[in-house]
């Protein structure tokens, strides 16, 4: 199988691109993380990036009002370093038709629940934390899934729980969850890297 090289879209601070990259490098993920590229030109992740030796790049909207425009900015920046893996940390915005088909089955997500449950246009951050607390539920965690034209729809890949306690809120759980990302999203890169998970 061809080495994997990454290619980070994130829009905050990027804690997920950093566990990460500090798994390749420390050889417990067999990859390359070359690439992070930001909607949000003061987004922490860019400075994780450097910090990293990564290449970065601010290509937004107000740059490239098309999202076709957008989507090619960001597919020549992803080919100049030969990306084959994109990995999505935090990226608040909808994935372009042109990306979603130049990297068919090449786009990775991190959901903050397990899908299918809470899933869908506005559940992200602390709003889907809330709703698995309104919703009684006895467990959540993360799922890794593909990208695909609808929001958290994609083929499942990787999924890791948490136990939902009575006395949890949405901020210790929030906390709970990020931890099991942090540990899922490089596991998932590996599996993929190994040919355990295939694509």
């Amino acid at each position: 199988m061809e080495k994997l090289i990454l290619g980070f879209l994130g829009s905050h601070s990027g804690s997920n691109m950093q566990a990460i990259v500090d798994k390749c490098k420390s050889g417990e993920v067999n990859a390359i993380p070359a690439v992070v590229i930001s909607n949000n030109s003061e987004a922490y992740i860019l400075h994780r990036g450097e910090l990293a030796g990564l290449k970065t790049y601010h290509i937004s909207s107000k740059q490239f009002p098309s999202q076709d425009e957008l989507d090619e900015a960001i597919i020549k920046a992803f080919e100049q370093s030969s990306i084959n893996l994109v990995i999505l940390a935090g990226y608040m915005r909808k994935i372009g038709k042109l990306l979603l088909k130049h990297y068919k089955n090449r786009i990775l997500n991190i959901h903050p629940a397990l899908l299918p449950k809470f899933g869908g246009e506005g559940m992200y951050g602390m709003n889907v934390h809330k709703a698995v607390i309104e919703s009684k539920e006895k467990e959540s965690g993360a799922t890794i899934h593909l990208v695909d034209e609808v929001y958290d729809t994609g083929k499942i890949l990787l999924q890791g729980k948490v136990i939902v306690l009575d006395t949890d809120t949405p901020e210790t759980l929030q906390l709970k969850v990020l931890e099991i990302e942090h540990k899922i999203y490089a596991e998932a890169i590996n599996k993929i890297a190994l040919g355990e998970i295939v694509l």
